[in-house]
C-alpha cells in the first residue's frame, strides 16, 4: 500500500495541523511542498494541482492507490481520523465528537482569521494590510481567547475535556504560533487557562517535529523575514520532517 501525500508547506497553520495529526498517530505519509497562490508547476494554481484540489487551497490530502483527494484540513482530519478508527483524537461517543465538530466549526471565522491577521501583515509587508484590518484581527482574537478561557478551558485540561483532539490540534496551530518562542506577536498573561493549555501542548508528541519552520524564523515582531528566509525555513522543516517519517517508518 503507497503512504497517503499531503500537499502544501509547513509554514501553513492548517497544514501543520495535518502534519501533527499524522505524527501524533505515526502514519507513515509523503510531504510535497506546494507553493500557495503560484501558478508554477509546483503552485497551487497549477493545472495539475487544481486537478487535485479545485479551490487552489492547501492543505491537500491524495490516496494514490485509489486517487481520492481531499481538501481542507478539518475534513482532512476528520477523513483520517473515521477511516482509521482514531476514536481518541475524534471520540466514539457522539455528545464529545459533536463537542470537537463545534469547535472545529467555531475556529474558521473566530480564531483562524484573527490569529491569520496578526501574522500576515508581519510577513508579507507587500501587502500593506490597513491598520484597521489588523486592530480589528486583534479584537476578535481576544473576544475568540476569553471564550475559550473561560468557557472551554475553564474546566479542563484540553478543549475537549482531558485528552488531546482534533479540535486542540487546530486550534493550536493558529494560536501557539503567536509565542513568544515563534513569532510573539501576542501576549497570553491575560488568559491563563489559554496559556496553561499551550504549555501542555507542546508537551504533545509532534509538535516540536512540525514547528520546526516556527522555530527557525523566531521573532518577528520587530522585522518581517524576507521571502528567501521563509522559503529556506519551510525547506528545513521539511528536512526535519522527513528524518521524523524515518524514524516512524523503523518503528
Amino acid at each position: 500500500m503507497t503512504h497517503p501525500i499531503l500537499y502544501g508547506v509547513p509554514f501553513s497553520q492548517p497544514v501543520r495541523a495535518v502534519m501533527w495529526l499524522l505524527i501524533l498517530k505515526r502514519m507513515p505519509f509523503e510531504m510535497v511542498l506546494i507553493n500557495p497562490g503560484s501558478k508554477g508547476d509546483n503552485g497551487s494554481r497549477s493545472a495539475a494541482y487544481l486537478e487535485k484540489n479545485p479551490g487552489g487551497t492547501i492543505p491537500c490530502l491524495e490516496e494514490p492507490d485509489t486517487g481520492f483527494t481531499l481538501g481542507e484540513a478539518h475534513a482532512i482530519m476528520t477523513y483520517l481520523a473515521n477511516s482509521n478508527g482514531w476514536t481518541d483524537v475524534y471520540p466514539d461517543d457522539y455528545r464529545l465528537r459533536a463537542r470537537v465538530d463545534w469547535y472545529l466549526n467555531y475556529h474558521h471565522r473566530n480564531v483562524r482569521d484573527a490569529s491569520l491577521g496578526l501574522v500576515a501583515p508581519k510577513i508579507r509587508k507587500d501587502l500593506d494590510i490597513p491598520t484597521m484590518v489588523q486592530e480589528s484581527a486583534r479584537r476578535n482574537l481576544t473576544a475568540a481567547l476569553t471564550v475559550l478561557d473561560t468557557g472551554w478551558l475553564k474546566d479542563r485540561q484540553f478543549l475537549v475535556g482531558e485528552h488531546v483532539t482534533l479540535a486542540d490540534l487546530a486550534a493550536y496551530v493558529e494560536i501557539g504560533q503567536l509565542q513568544s518562542q515563534f513569532t510573539n506577536v501576542f501576549d497570553f498573561t491575560p488568559f491563563p487557562n489559554v496559556d496553561r493549555w499551550l504549555k501542555d501542548m507542546t508537551q504533545i508528541e509532534g509538535h516540536d517535529d512540525v514547528h520546526v519552520v516556527l522555530a527557525e524564523l523566531g521573532d518577528i515582531s520587530e522585522q518581517a523575514p524576507s521571502m528567501d528566509n521563509i522559503r529556506n525555513a519551510n525547506r528545513r522543516a521539511l528536512q526535519a520532517l522527513k528524518a521524523k517519517l524515518a524514524e516512524i517508518g523503523e518503528g
